[in-house]
């Protein structure tokens, strides 16, 4: 598989699209001013505590107070407050917790005014990002993730992503983090850590280990609210996540972020800088690589599939709604079959609008009836393979009696939603446009005017690729009349991205000729 990054910098945001085999699977927005991130570390008082929901309210300096359940604070709670403690109190000199002695773990059906009280410190991670309304969501149990691991203070345990299939690699990983990891710190071995080796994934426990110690050299100043410890920027966090060997390119425009990158790669895969290319055509990236076409075409409420079958995707309050509809251009044929390649292609486009959007929460699907058993188990066969691409946890229920898909995915950030709509090129969105049966008169009033002041120009008319055809069209054509009345042959420009109605005049030296 083809797999692409392109990175898009502008002034005020930083977009990231992801390609497989030239057709967009992902793309992530980042506004330069947003300072609350999945992963952000920070220190926070408790604002008010919620028994009837069980979870409290947490001032981390967003506008919004940010919400702790209490199935986030971790069995570990009371050591991460006394840690907190002791080194905001200079207590502790240390950052490693070998010699650090654990309270007691806190209940899993424990009450939150149990284990917290108002006005108390707290050290928390940012578990969700603000939607909508709501705050951030957050969580105690805090992780420092690298590219083949991710450290987590206050436990030892040791787990191997469930991706690594092969059990004598799962038992070297074991072995070799066993090894290596230091006491009272577990270990989440991702899928990147297949087949390296103890010195490379040493080096990364020692930048995770010297990402802790700036936690506890923070809290020693830390005046709450305050971020002790920042998550990458999206575009290192993106590498650091999704980059494999099968990436065939990553193109970036901006200059000072290409070299981030770079450093960044030099640290975790430095075989593969050379894959970088810094985007230096004044044309928009996303435009050169066709990934703004790309986005038009996916983001509406409606996203059509080759064949002509296409979906129509709805967002309520509560759930994610999709109607797969087979179109009128399908060829007719057995019904059970048309059905089943329909749905098939479906399921394809639907993954990957998942991921493209973003989708979180509750998402039902209504497939296209099938009577076929053998159909129904390939149907969801063939979601389940689609879906492993995606990094989001999710579930996926076999079609129930009424021919409805459930599906639950993971919801870590807002939804991305694009408008694709525009401001209508003719009215410019007021809803009134001059008379189109008097745009051949208005053009040769002006072309007379501008002749008439400049009798030796060479001029070029530019204008919409249906007015050029409108100004060409017949014999003689208006634009062989205007020849035979000025005795000069126009130049006509088309510019697909000029009003409907709308039309420029240009000199010789490409200087617009503007008229009053």
């Amino acid at each position: 598989m083809n797999k692409e990054l392109i990175i898009n910098s502008t002034n005020n945001k930083v977009e990231i699209a992801l390609l497989e085999d030239r057709k967009l699977v992902e793309l992530h927005q980042q506004k330069s001013d947003n300072k609350f991130l999945v992963g952000d570390i920070y220190l926070g008082r408790i604002k008010k505590l919620m028994p009837g929901l069980n979870a409290a309210f947490v001032d981390i300096g967003h506008s919004k107070d940010a919400f702790l359940h209490y199935t986030d604070l971790g069995p570990n709670l009371r050591s991460v407050v006394k840690f907190t403690n002791d080194a905001i109190n200079g207590k502790s000199n240390i950052h490693l917790l070998d010699k650090f002695n654990f309270e007691p773990e806190i209940i899993k059906t424990g009450k939150i005014n149990e284990v917290l009280s108002k006005k108390e410190l707290i050290l928390v991670q940012i578990l969700k990002e603000p939607i909508s309304t709501k705050g951030p969501r957050l969580t105690c149990e805090l992780t420092i993730a690298g590219r083949h691991m991710v450290l987590t203070p206050f436990n030892n345990v040791i787990a191997i992503s469930k991706k690594i299939s092969s059990n004598e690699e799962r038992k070297r990983l074991k072995n070799l983090i066993e090894s290596i990891k230091p006491k009272n710190f577990g270990i989440i071995v991702r899928t990147a850590a297949e087949g390296k080796k103890v010195a490379e994934l040493h080096e990364e426990m020692e930048v995770m280990l010297n990402k802790w110690k700036t936690i506890f050299s923070k809290l020693k100043v830390a005046s709450p609210p305050s971020k002790i410890l920042s998550e990458l920027d999206k575009t290192t966090s993106i590498l650091r996540d999704v980059l494999t060997d099968s990436f065939n390119r990553i193109i970036i425009n901006d200059k000072e972020m290409m070299i981030n990158a770079k450093n960044y790669l030099s640290q975790i895969s430095a075989d593969q800088i050379n894959i970088l290319t810094y985007h230096r055509s004044k044309k928009p990236v996303f435009d050169v690589y066709g990934i703004t076409k790309q986005i038009k075409s996916s983001f509406g409420k409606t996203a059509t599939m080759s064949s002509g079958a296409y979906l129509v995707i709805e967002h309520t309050e509560a759930m994610h709604v999709i109607d797969v509809n087979s179109g009128h251009k399908l060829v007719q044929g057995d019904q059970a079959e048309t059905a089943l390649k329909v749905n098939m292609e479906a399921a394809v486009e639907i993954a990957r609008q998942m991921r493209l959007r973003d989708i979180g929460g509750i998402i039902i699907i209504d497939y296209i009836d099938m009577r076929n058993t053998d159909h129904k188990k390939l149907l969801l066969t063939t979601m389940r393979d689609q879906m492993k691409k995606d990094r989001a946890q999710h579930t996926i229920l076999p079609l129930s009696k009424f021919g409805l898909m459930q599906i639950t995915r993971q919801r870590v950030k807002p939804q991305l939603n694009i408008n694709t709509l525009e401001v209508c090129p003719a009215c410019k969105g007021t809803g009134k446009v001059s008379p189109t049966i008097l745009i051949d008169e208005n053009i040769e009033r002006d072309l007379t005017n501008i002749y008439q002041s400049r009798p030796k120009s060479k001029i070029t008319l530019v204008v919409h690729p249906y007015l050029e055809a409108f100004i060409n069209k017949g014999i003689p054509s208006k634009r062989w009349r205007w020849y035979f009345k000025f005795n000069k042959m126009v130049k006509i420009v088309v510019d697909n991205n000029i009003g409907l109605t709308d039309y420029k005049f240009y000199d010789g030296n490409q200087d617009e000729i503007r008229l009053s």
